[in-house]
C-alpha cells in the first residue's frame, strides 16, 4: 500500500472579510459551499493551474473535498478544501484558492479564511466544539497565529480552538 506523504499547507490568509470580496471594486459576495463532485475534477487539474492534485484527494475514502462558489455562479469554483473528521477535531489535509485568486493579481480575497471557517463550522456541526488542525509550511506559522488565531501544538501543527473558531464563523458565515 503506497503511504502518502503529509504536506505542510501553504494557503495565505489575504484578508479575512465578509464572504469574499472582489478586489477592484471592494463588492462582496455572498457564498455557497457544497461537496466537490466527479463532474468538477475536470476543470481543477494542474493544466489549468490548480496547484494540488484534486482527484487523488477525490478519490481518498476518509476526506469530503468541498467546492467555494459565488452564490448563483455554482459553475465558477473559487476554492477548494480537503476535510477529514476525525474522532474530536476536523482535520483539513488541503486548502486551495482557484489560480485567478491568488497573488497580486487576484479576482477575490478571502477565499483562504472562508473554506477554513467553514472546516470550523463544519467541526461544531460534528460534535467536535469547532476544533481543527493542519500541518503548515514552517515558514507560514507566525502568519496562521495572526489571521486566524491559530495555535502552534508543536513541529509543524496548527490547532484552531473554539474561540478562533467562533470568531471565523460569525465574520464568514453571517445570517443576513
Amino acid at each position: 500500500m503506497k503511504k502518502s506523504k503529509e504536506i505542510g499547507l501553504d494557503f495565505i490568509i489575504d484578508k479575512l472579510t465578509n464572504s469574499i470580496e472582489n478586489v477592484v471594486t471592494g463588492d462582496s459576495f455572498a457564498t455557497d459551499i457544497s461537496l466537490l463532485t466527479n463532474n468538477d475534477l475536470k476543470s481543477v487539474t494542474k493544466t489549468n493551474g490548480w496547484v494540488f492534485n484534486w482527484r487523488d484527494e477525490f478519490k481518498r475514502p476518509e476526506s469530503d473535498v468541498y467546492k467555494l462558489t459565488i452564490v448563483n455562479n455554482s459553475n465558477v469554483i473559487q476554492g477548494i478544501v480537503s476535510l477529514e473528521v476525525k474522532a474530536d477535531h476536523v482535520y483539513m489535509h488541503l486548502v486551495e484558492s482557484a489560480p485567478f485568486n491568488k497573488g497580486k493579481t487576484r479576482m477575490y480575497s478571502g477565499v483562504a479564511g472562508n473554506l477554513v471557517a467553514f472546516a470550523c463550522k463544519l467541526s461544531f456541526q460534528r460534535g467536535h466544539g469547532g476544533n481543527i488542525s493542519f500541518l503548515s509550511k514552517t515558514q507560514l506559522v507566525e502568519h496562521y497565529e495572526k489571521s486566524l488565531g491559530a495555535y502552534h501544538f508543536g513541529g509543524r501543527v496548527m490547532i484552531i480552538e473554539t474561540q478562533s473558531a467562533l470568531k471565523l464563523i460569525n465574520k464568514y458565515f453571517q445570517n443576513p
